[in-house]
């Protein structure tokens, strides 16, 4: 029973030949796995890390060492792996690291292999996937001169079974990869600053639609939400936009049946130095009736701790009557500061300011997934800066350890402008929400609690039949 529900769960990756265990040589000295456990029931569907243990041990001796990069918890105790050979740089599940582990854990990972002859680095995740994927194409550029193309090209090839999507699907995760790309080529320097959201512009704008902006906090170990846009700092360029969304429009929006507006204007929004251009004629797309074009701008500073953003955005639906809510979409994008300020390709000296763009085609979905619910825009853009006089207190510039020296360590600033979690420890999902009363004011319906019951059957299980190949396969990542 235990060797067929490891089965059915890790079916869309590609198990080494050598063992019956989720585990994949990548390379031969890179060994990407799903996290192993030690305790029941995730036994029953995990790598047990008893027989990890022993496998590695039998056809690597002394010479393997693990990463992992869990921030929800390992699934066991350092102290059951023999010789301190664990090495930790845990970020949130679905998400790519925050730019500042990169050099660290690459580093880190390169010192260990260059070490003896026939070492083996172990890397793991909760599925082995995206995380973990995101890590060794990662150093498969950065230390052995890969092309990000042909490094996403390998691991999907070792990792998964045909048929079953990229190795690395999150977008946010393969820009970070592109990211490491262009870090390699720029002479491995990365200045950390802190970035400040000045501006959201958003086009074809739904109802009931939360905009928020997101940083890392604790080191990259959870993601906190540092602020939420309110009705007043929304501005409606052209179109209408209302607070709240009723079922029948993400019904009829989910079925195709969204209207043409009256707008005869073929012109969008423009962005000229941050800000929308209100003198222009005939602003606005031809957007559809209840959307519009809106700029969001922060009533007080919106300062995140490093480069790393993530523009977070939720539409609800609420029903006439009993108060419910449907929360229809969820999807969110990150981005970092020094690239898209062009940092590698100018000696380390990003742009301090600049726009970053993405379409909603392009978004991260709902657990790492291309699903994302009913559409809540068109396009975006964020309007950034860097903050250059706290950048000393975050870490400045940040290299790679020299050969045969310790991985460099970011240093992050003692405080913070964060404010308090928005509750990520629960992964969101589509679906009816009953009210709660803490969000009121926010742009958009109100936020509300989910009506399932707390004791919640674990993601692996719950999801095992989208493992099973009938034809076709809904991407799904660690």
């Amino acid at each position: 029973m235990a060797s067929l529900l490891r089965h059915l769960v890790s079916s869309p990756r590609l198990p080494s030949p050598d063992t019956p265990l989720d585990l994949s040589y990548i390379t031969p000295t890179l060994i990407a796995t799903s996290g192993p456990s030690s305790t029941y029931p995730r036994t029953l569907y995990r790598n047990p890390l008893p027989d990890l243990l022993r496998f590695l041990n039998t056809k690597h001796g002394s010479q393997w060492a693990i990463w992992e990069f869990r921030a929800e918890g390992t699934g066991y105790a350092d102290e059951e792996v023999e010789g301190g050979r664990v090495h930790h740089f845990p970020w949130p599940d679905h998400h790519p690291p925050p730019f500042g582990l990169v050099p660290e854990i690459v580093g880190s990972m390169r010192g260990w292999l260059s070490g003896e002859e026939g070492r083996v680095a172990v890397v793991h995740c909760k599925a082995g996937k995206g995380r973990s994927g995101t890590v060794v194409c990662s150093y498969l550029i950065s230390e052995e001169g890969w092309s990000r193309e042909a490094a996403e090209a390998r691991f999907t090839e070792r990792r998964m079974r045909a048929g079953f999507g990229r190795g690395v699907s999150i977008p946010s995760q393969r820009r970070t990869i592109g990211y490491v790309e262009r870090w390699a080529r720029g002479e491995k320097r990365y200045r950390e600053g802190r970035g400040e959201v000045l501006e959201v512009h958003v086009w074809g704008l739904r109802s009931g639609v939360r905009v928020a902006v997101e940083g890392f906090a604790e080191g990259g170990r959870r993601i906190e939400t540092v602020h939420t846009f309110g009705t007043a700092e929304r501005k409606v360029v052209s179109g209408v936009v209302r607070s709240e969304s009723g079922f029948a429009d993400a019904a009829s929006e989910g079925v195709g049946r969204e209207k043409k507006g009256d707008s005869d204007s073929s012109n969008t929004p423009s962005l000229m130095n941050g800000t929308v251009n209100q003198e222009q004629d005939g602003i606005g797309s031809k957007t559809l009736s209840g959307t519009g074009d809106v700029v969001f701008r922060p009533s007080t500073r919106v300062i995140l701790p490093t480069n790393d953003i993530n523009i977070d955005f939720e539409r609800r639906s609420k029903s006439k009557y009993g108060g419910f809510t449907m929360l229809s979409s969820v999807a969110h994008v990150w981005f970092n500061t020094f690239f898209e300020g062009r940092g590698p390709e100018q000696g380390g000296r990003a742009d301090d300011s600049g726009v970053f763009e993405m379409e909603w085609e392009g978004m991260d979905g709902i657990k790492g997934s291309s699903r994302k619910g009913t559409r809540a825009f068109d396009r975006m853009a964020v309007v950034w800066r860097v903050v250059e006089e706290v950048e000393e207190e975050v870490g400045g510039v940040v290299g790679e350890a020299a050969e045969g020296g310790e991985a460099q360590q970011i240093i992050y600033a003692h405080e913070t402008t964060l404010a308090e979690p928005r509750g990520r420890d629960e992964e969101r999902e589509l679906g009816l929400r009953v009210p709660d009363d803490a969000s009121v004011g926010v742009s958009r319906a109100s936020s509300m609690e989910n009506l399932a019951s707390h004791d919640r059957v674990p993601e692996e299980i719950e999801g095992i039949k989208s493992f099973i190949p009938r034809g076709s396969h809904k991407e799904r990542s660690a």
